[in-house]
């Protein structure tokens, strides 16, 4: 079964938009008193508070505080010209102008959700469903349309806000979502299937998930994904609309699913709302988001790392390649692992990314990272990101003739550089070994890209392909492997993982 991974769009019937207006900055602190009146409701249940009546008055209380302020997003994209190509067998014949020449294609919809999150028109909702519409109209519950623009989007995050003109409109509370446990009720409220407002129940199933959707989607050149993992059912037009706490308010945007169909398989996944603030305040203030950065590229702690980093644990975000900025200023190098960012716990990259993202370039944060079993601290400037910057890294192009490499054990592939080769990776000067293929499913995964230049393993020294078979004939089933090197665009760069059992 071919299980994939799902943005909640609405197939031909997208929709998004985006708003803008005053700071959201008020609205994202101050608690919306009708919304708490009643949500309040649902902390007042006559007899046992664990009854299913209890149970089923307060998921009234929650979906009802919030609805009001939840939104369809209908999004219009134009029509483009296509040109038409003439079947050969009608070439040079009385019929070839009829299918000759260019073609207009007729205008495409799509449907989304959102929420209104202050009272003159700004609407939170998702990047990927307003991304390329020429005409957004929202409709609130009570059947009133507004024609929307777009005050700023994200798409690194996912995150869009709209304006539309009107005042008075109902708004959602915004709650706290490092709040948020595993196992809490939570209620997915939205648009889906063109069914109109809809809500479904179900628990937090985990957080901080990076599921790799938003990679080079959308305009995303470094996406940040650190989602709340929910079994509430969320499908094709819920993207944008709130998850909400059994207080009704929101703490995630519904964004995406997991699923082998496209239609609700019991995950889904929503930014977390401390994210989504964060990204709408500056999208309201500055029209985009100043992001900060650390300095550092980096992936999760795996089980070979601790073994190789000396860690208490496989937790952590490691440090790739030589860090720049704030922390090559503070002294951390290619190798550290991150395990705290101001006194939070960093487990993951995901953990690190959503950290860093409290906080604003220029902003001074203490990092805490062992370095090979010593655990140390830095304290460092943070700057902001560049998008442009963040180009994916490309792979060598060329043949794949690999001519070394024990690929079953290590899953990769190498050969010695060549001139031709050098040319093709950019560096006239490079010598040594240059990895020409890795197997997807296999150890180096995800570690080693088609071009990196081989420096050393396991600590040895390698400039031939003779070596790099000798120290790796040597790794036995399990070992961890230790590959330090240059990525194709001249990088350093350090992969660990476990040889195959």
């Amino acid at each position: 079964m071919n299980t994939r991974l799902r943005k909640l769009v609405l197939p031909a019937v997208l929709a998004a938009g985006i708003g803008a207006g005053a700071t959201v900055a008020d609205v994202m602190q101050d608690p919306i008193p009708d919304a708490a009146a009643q949500a309040s409701r649902a902390a007042v249940v006559a007899g046992d508070p664990g009854s299913p009546a209890a149970l089923s008055t307060a998921f009234r209380a929650a979906s009802h505080a919030a609805l009001d302020a939840v939104v369809q997003v209908r999004t219009e994209v134009a029509g483009r010209t296509v040109s038409q190509q003439v079947p050969p067998e009608l070439r040079g014949t009385p019929f070839e102008e009829m299918f000759g020449g260019r073609m207009r294609m007729a205008p495409q919809s799509g449907s989304g959700s959102g929420f209104i999150i202050d009272a003159n028109g700004l609407v939170v909702t998702n990047n990927h469903v307003v991304d390329g519409a020429t005409r957004i109209r929202v409709v609130l519950s009570d059947k009133r349309e507004y024609d929307a623009r777009v005050v700023g989007r994200d798409p690194n995050t996912d995150i869009a806000v709209l304006k539309v003109e009107a005042r008075g409109l109902p708004t959602v509370q915004l709650g706290n979502s490092d709040q948020l446990d595993t196992g809490d009720w939570v209620l997915a409220l939205g648009y889906p299937m063109q069914l109109g407002q809809t809500t479904t129940a179900g628990i937090v199933s985990a957080k901080g998930r990076s599921i790799g959707i938003m990679g080079g989607q959308d305009g995303a050149t470094a996406p940040l994904e650190h989602y709340i993992q929910t079994d509430a059912a969320i499908n094709p037009g819920n993207s944008g609309g709130p998850l909400v706490d059994l207080q009704g308010r929101v703490v995630g945007v519904n964004s995406a699913i997991f699923s082998p169909t496209g239609y609700y398989s019991g995950y889904g996944f929503a930014v977390p709302i401390n994210l989504a603030r964060r990204v709408a305040d500056d999208l309201v203030k500055f029209g985009v988001v100043h992001r900060p950065m650390l300095g550092v590229e980096v992936r999760d702690a795996s089980t070979a790392d601790a073994e190789v980093f000396r860690l208490p644990s496989p937790d952590g975000a490691v440090v790739v390649s030589e860090p720049k900025g704030g922390a090559r200023d503070a002294g951390m190098q290619m190798g550290d692992v991150i395990v705290a960012l101001d006194g939070q716990a960093v487990k993951s990259r995901g953990d690190l990314m959503e950290a860093a993202m409290r906080h604003a370039p220029g902003d001074a944060v203490k990092v805490d990272y062992v370095r090979y079993g010593s655990r140390r601290s830095a304290t460092l400037r943070l700057t902001q990101m560049d998008a442009a910057r963040t180009a994916a890294r490309g792979d060598m192009a060329g043949d794949e003739d690999d001519d070394a490499g024990p690929a079953e054990k290590v899953g990769f592939n190498a050969t010695q550089i060549t001139p031709e080769i050098a040319a093709q990776l950019r560096t006239p000067n490079a010598r040594g070994v240059v990895v020409t293929g890795v197997d997807p499913s296999g150890p180096a995964a995800g570690q080693l890209t088609r071009g990196f230049v081989i420096e050393r393993v396991n600590g040895r020294a390698v400039s031939t392909v003779a070596e790099l078979r000798s120290v790796l004939d040597a790794v036995k089933p399990n070992d961890v492997v230790s590959i330090t090197g240059r990525r194709s665009d001249g990088t350093a760069s350090i992969a660990n993982f476990r040889a195959r059992g």
